[in-house]
Order: C-alpha cells, then structure tokens, then sequence
C-alpha cells in the first residue's frame, strides 16, 4: 500500500519506520529539514498526496487543518486521510468540509506516549475511514479501538482521559514536591501509590460522592495547603486550584438545596 507521513517528528518516524518493515510503499513529508536519510522524501504536497492510499497526519494541533487545506486539491477519491494530531474535535469534525467527496478521513487519537512505548501505544479511531486504518496499523502490533462515531469522537475520548492523566500527573508531581520540601517525600510516595493500587472504580465514587458531602470542609484544608505548599516554596496551583473547584462545589449544593 501507498503510504505518506505528513509530520516526520519522533511519532512519524516511528510509524513510518514500521509501515516500512511491513513492506507498505512510505513516503514522507515534513517542510522542517528533518533528516531521515532511511524514508523516501516528498518535495511537495502534491507529490506527497497525489498517488498515496493512505495519508497519515502526524503534525501539531494547530497544523491540523492547514494541512488538510494544502493536501485537499491534490487528493483522490478513495484515499483514506487519517489525522492524528491533537486537534480540538471541532477541528477534526471541520474535516468533512475542507476534504473532497469521496476521501475517508479518519480521526485518530493517540492514548499514550510514542516515545516510551512505540507502535504498541494504544490508538482510537473514529470516522468513515476509522477501519481501514486499524486494519493498517494493527499487523505492526498497535492496538486501536474503532469508536463507531463522527469525525472528532476519538479525540473527545483522549480529551476527557487527558483531564485525569494529566491532572493526576500534575497533581502527583506537586504532592512529591511538596513531600520532598518537608522531609516527607517517601511517605508522601507511600500514599500515592496506595491510592493507585486500590479499587478504581470504589475510589472514583468516593471521590465524587465524598467531594460533593463535604465541598466546603474541603476547600478550607485545600486553602492551608496551597499556603503551606508556598511556605515550603513548593508550587501550590493545583492545590489551590482544587481549594477553587471545592469551593464552587459548595455553593452549588447551597444552591440546589
């Protein structure tokens, strides 16, 4: 099959290397001078696009879809365009309208890090051209799950993930921080790392249940956290950030009561 990679970062590269290996046609294309002296260099858009079965996406957000814009008068009917970045699910869904009759595009989020784990990162697929790309990227031992949805629906599912890990690594890093400031830092890690280990699902419905009971007792200790974050010098935003949540909490149950 003909492939093109359109963003030849470390993500592209890794994907283009492993199209490669499973014998598929691979052309790239990256308007940074990038070197890749093992992949077929496309000059152009056109002669990126033009020939290509599948073209895979793998710029930043923002390049989404200007992207999309350049490669749109130069692609066939038939050819599957699969955007892989973290485009906003607006900007996926704006797909429909940029692409020509008859291209399958496809949204596809990435649920997790290429770096560290490779072509194993698991993937999520959304839109008409959702199932031919699982059928392309599953024989390289990447595991992607067909949302059966609209362009953008991929994307919404790593948004809403994205809150909790990237939150939870926030938090956790502020935790360790904070812990190692005062000389507690094992401990701190100690508590962490039991939370993590318990019932997941026991523990999401204490947390909400327990958070919505007692918001306002809450947001108290959250605000002499953030403070004694700030005397150990520590950083407090997401503390003092959960002190805001809470106290919004608070008056909504004042509110509906």
């Amino acid at each position: 099959m003909r492939c093109t990679v359109i963003g030849l970062g470390e993500a592209g590269r890794t994907y283009a290397h492993a199209l490669q290996g499973l014998g598929h046609d691979v052309l790239g294309y990256d308007v940074a001078p990038i070197p890749t002296p093992e992949l077929r260099r496309a000059a152009s858009m056109a002669e990126a696009v033009g020939q290509a079965d599948v073209v895979i996406v793998m710029t930043t957000a923002r390049a989404s879809l200007p992207v999309a814009r350049d490669a749109a008068p130069h692609l066939a009917p038939g050819t599957v365009y699969a955007d892989f970045t973290s485009a906003a699910p607006s900007a996926k869904l704006a797909l429909e309208q940029v692409l020509p009759a008859g291209v399958q595009a496809a949204d596809i989020a990435i649920l997790g890090p290429v770096i560290s784990l490779g072509v194993s990162t698991p993937l999520m697929a959304a839109g008409p051209g959702a199932a031919r790309i699982a059928e392309l990227m599953r024989p390289m031992g990447a595991p992607v799950e067909v949302v059966h949805g609209a362009l953008g629906d991929a994307m919404a599912h790593k948004l809403l993930r994205s809150i909790v890990m990237k939150g939870l690594a926030a938090v956790v890093c502020e935790a360790v921080e904070a812990g190692h400031r005062a000389g507690y830092e094992e401990w701190v890690r100690g508590q962490i790392a039991a939370e993590l280990a318990g019932d997941g699902q026991a523990t999401i419905d204490r947390f909400i249940t327990g958070s919505a009971k007692h918001a306002e007792r809450r947001a108290d200790e959250m605000a002499v956290v953030a403070d004694y974050c700030q005397a150990l010098g520590a950083p407090s935003h997401m503390s003092a950030a959960a002190h805001e949540s809470l106290l919004a909490l608070a008056e909504s149950a004042l509110k509906s009561a």
